[in-house]
């Protein structure tokens, strides 16, 4: 046993030796730059949480939450609503000369729904994986990042003193995911949208496995399209032509067949997928239902089929809409057709609904310019494979560019598991800071001041 006295000095010097490590040790200090970018993650993570997920999105709260942050940066802000319950947040940053053409960011609120069974992470939680850096959640891809790395390049451009030349207008739209008629679409038809005096458009893009950003200036409409079969009903042992069913699959299998070649340019890398006509057949139904599941001896008198059909402004429409009257639902095999959804290929003016990436169109030139800026890599623009809230403008023969700064990224976007990288995303805000300085900043030149500068 210690006696008393040797046990107090023997606690001292262990005391005494406690401090002088501390004092040894190295002292941790957390820069300014750590302190925002911890500040800007937990900004998205909050933003993330929220959950906007259809069927019944909390548009009110994510709206709520874009207002708050428009206030902090001092941005003018107003809520419009085309639609009861679908609120769209419209922010404003004036520039020194409001006469000049507006640019306008565009993103959508909504997201789709997420199985949560499925998930590794819970999907509204947006945790953060300390070992990967992952940011899990849904909407993480699709497209929550991309509002929210618009007010941070923003807040980044303030903080530096920038002012723009052109005003910036930054559009939060609910209803994406299941159209965007009551979103975007009744924005871009608006009175406001008219008196706004947008030049150009920037929204959504994918993300890219590669280490270069993908960037898009055109996408596919999509033909939502019911085929429908009738025919005289039989005993399920009888064999006649003309019956419902047999029509109906005449009719797959031809659509099947198309689906093929066009997939087969894809595989042999003949053509990007974005630039084919992709057709999936989405639903069948026939039969007559029973208490224990279809009356098995009875040939249904009506079949029908749905096809979610997407049309590359590229592509010859009518010649496919020629094929459908007349393959795939031929009235003379007893059968009609219609159209859930038809987008049109082609804008006010006849043309294509495709933006120039070329030197008549000089927003994509300094877009090139401003990623390159932050030694960002494009890759080739394609056409985008499905459908966005650009399609709105485009048709109005406005300049719209799909892009969403996701290097080194698989493609989640309604996948389980959605994830984006912390550093990714830190990332993608210096490159919006950037475009958009170069945009903001961008003077048109005039054919009289080129043609003296010639000089």
């Amino acid at each position: 046993m210690i006696e008393e006295g040797h046990g107090c000095q023997l606690r001292s010097l262990l005391a005494v030796l406690a401090i002088a490590v501390l004092l040894l040790l190295p002292v941790t200090t957390v820069s300014v730059e750590d302190r925002d970018s911890w500040a800007i993650i937990s900004r998205f993570q909050e933003y993330l949480r929220i959950n906007t997920a259809h069927p019944n999105p909390a548009y009110r709260e994510a709206a709520d939450f874009i207002a708050s942050q428009a206030k902090s940066l001092s941005l003018d802000s107003q809520i419009l609503e085309f639609v009861d319950g679908k609120p769209l947040v419209l922010l404003k940053w004036a520039g020194k000369n409001p006469a000049l053409p507006s640019i306008l960011l565009n993103s959508h609120t909504d997201v789709v729904p997420a199985e949560q069974h499925k998930w590794d992470q819970p999907p509204f939680q947006a945790n953060l994986d300390p070992s990967s850096g992952h940011i899990y959640a849904r909407g993480s891809q699709d497209m929550k990042c991309v509002g929210l790395q618009y007010l941070e390049a923003i807040r980044k451009l303030q903080a530096s003193g920038f002012r723009p030349l052109r005003t910036i207008y930054l559009s939060f739209v609910p209803d994406e995911e299941i159209g965007g008629h009551d979103g975007a679409g009744k924005f871009a038809d608006s009175d406001t949208f008219k008196n706004m005096n947008v030049g150009i458009v920037l929204d959504e893009g994918l993300a890219s496995p590669t280490e270069s950003y993908r960037v898009f200036y055109g996408e596919r409409c999509p033909w939502w399209l019911v085929i429908k079969a009738t025919g005289a009903p039989g005993h399920g042992a009888k064999l006649y032509d003309n019956t419902a069913m047999e029509n109906l699959l005449k009719s797959i299998e031809s659509i099947r067949r198309f689906r093929a070649l066009q997939f087969d340019l894809v595989k042999a890398g003949l053509k990007a997928e974005g630039e084919v006509i992709s057709v999936n057949m989405v639903f069948l139904k026939a039969g007559t239902p029973s208490p224990t599941g279809f009356v098995m001896n009875l040939q249904p008198s009506e079949a029908e089929a749905g096809f979610d059909i997407r049309v590359p402004p590229t592509a010859d429409s009518a010649s496919l809409e020629r094929r459908i009257a007349e393959e795939w639902a031929p009235a003379t095999r007893n059968m009609t057709f219609e159209f859930k959804q038809r987008g049109c290929v082609y804008d006010k003016f006849g043309m294509s609904s495709i933006t120039a990436i070329d030197s008549s169109n000089p927003w994509w030139a300094l877009l090139e310019e401003a990623i390159s800026n932050v030694n960002g890599k494009l890759e080739k623009p394609e056409i985008f494979p499905a459908s966005t809230d650009a399609r709105y403008f485009r048709v109005r023969g406005l300049p719209a560019i799909g892009f969403s700064p996701m290097a080194n990224t698989p493609i989640l976007l309604h996948d389980h598991n959605e994830f984006l990288n912390k550093n990714e995303y830190l990332q993608g805000i210096d490159i919006y800071e950037s475009i958009i300085k170069a945009y903001a900043s961008y003077i048109e030149t005039t054919k009289d001041e080129a043609s003296r500068a010639e000089l």
